[in-house]
């Protein structure tokens, strides 16, 4: 369902009006520009971070496991999303808005949302299993991979043949479905799109992750001590997942079906701006949420840090006094 960071090609009208439907697609200049710094902001640091999260799966073959390349799957859709949205956008804000008759469109943001469903069911598999997990089977995150791709393409193909369209969102500054189309070919997409790209994934999300707390405080209830705090680890986890999952979706999700069956005029450029910037702010959340707060990766990074601080301080008791502090500033850029 989302705008989200989608690799779009366009053919670009001429020079002509900033709106596309009149005076309720226009935003004023300051307007334009500020919307432009946050879709730039954000496109810039969801592209250093998820580039982040590919250079540590590169860098530690430990990471490599079958569940985290699920992780790997959603940072690599994040950046595609964030490197080719964002000079897009940002170009068409410089046109008056992306513009043509056939945008080309392949939806990162719903390769996200499948893969975050997809990961939390496997996460409560993974929990509900008796015996330990194979981390040699690559197939079913193979699978699962390949599923949330060509998912991904099932949704955005058919406005490119008829069913629905794609065009300007709002003041023009991003593109989406056309969510102002009144008819009932538009609204039948858009209620399909709603229901397998938003609520689909996000009911599979709070089962999974509620099961999963279920069995945790199961556990916790006869042991005390670090199942207890296990218990809680895993519920502010969940809590967070799912406040950030609505907070980034859940506005974008209403204003849109605010627009296609609500009276026409009624979200204002600014409304449908605010709630379009933060679905995209799912690609700076997912990699900090999903991986730098993984616990499996700190304790990997931290051990590496570690062991490069006992090489710098062997290095640096052998140099010359004449280089005073010179371990502290090895130790500090090979740590960081």
């Amino acid at each position: 369902i989302a705008p989200c960071w989608t690799l779009s090609i366009s053919l670009m009208a001429g020079p002509g009006a900033a709106c596309r439907d009149g005076a309720e697609r226009c935003l004023s200049p300051a307007g334009r520009l500020a919307a432009a710094v946050c879709l730039g902001a954000l496109g810039s640091l969801g592209f250093c971070t998820n580039l982040l999260v590919l250079l540590l799966f590169w860098r530690f073959r430990a990471l490599r496991s079958p569940i985290n390349l699920l992780l790997l799957n959603i940072a690599l859709s994040d950046l595609l999303g964030c490197a080719l949205g964002t000079p897009l956008g940002l170009a068409g804000r410089g046109h008056g808005g992306l513009r043509g008759p056939h945008p080309v469109w392949f939806d990162t943001g719903i390769i996200s949302l499948i893969s975050l469903a997809v990961l939390s069911y496997e996460r409560y598999c993974t929990m509900m299993r008796t015996a330990e997990p194979d981390t040699t089977n690559y197939r079913k995150t193979w699978t699962g991979i390949i599923l949330s791709w060509t998912y991904s393409l099932l949704w955005t193909v058919p406005p490119l043949f008829g069913w629905s369209s794609y065009g300007p969102e709002g003041p023009g500054i991003t593109c989406s479905v056309n969510w102002h189309s009144k008819d009932a070919n538009n609204a039948s997409y858009i209620i399909c799109l709603f229901i397998f790209c938003l609520v689909i994934p996000f009911a599979i999300i709070v089962y999974s992750y509620g099961k999963l707390l279920c069995a945790v405080r199961q556990v916790s209830s006869t042991h005390t001590g670090p199942a207890r705090r296990r218990e809680q680890r895993v519920l502010v986890m969940v809590g967070v997942m799912v406040v950030c999952f609505l907070l980034c979706w859940l506005p974008y999700a209403a204003v849109a079906l605010t627009a296609t069956f609500g009276q026409p005029g009624l979200i204002t450029p600014a409304a449908s701006i605010i709630p379009a910037i933060l679905a995209k702010s799912s690609t700076v959340y997912n990699p900090i949420i999903y991986v730098f707060l993984n616990k499996q990766v700190t304790s990997i990074s931290s051990t590496h840090c570690h062991k490069q601080l006992r090489g710098v301080q062997s290095l640096s008791a052998e140099l010359p006094d004449i280089f005073p502090g010179i371990g502290a500033l090895l130790s500090l850029l090979l740590c960081h």
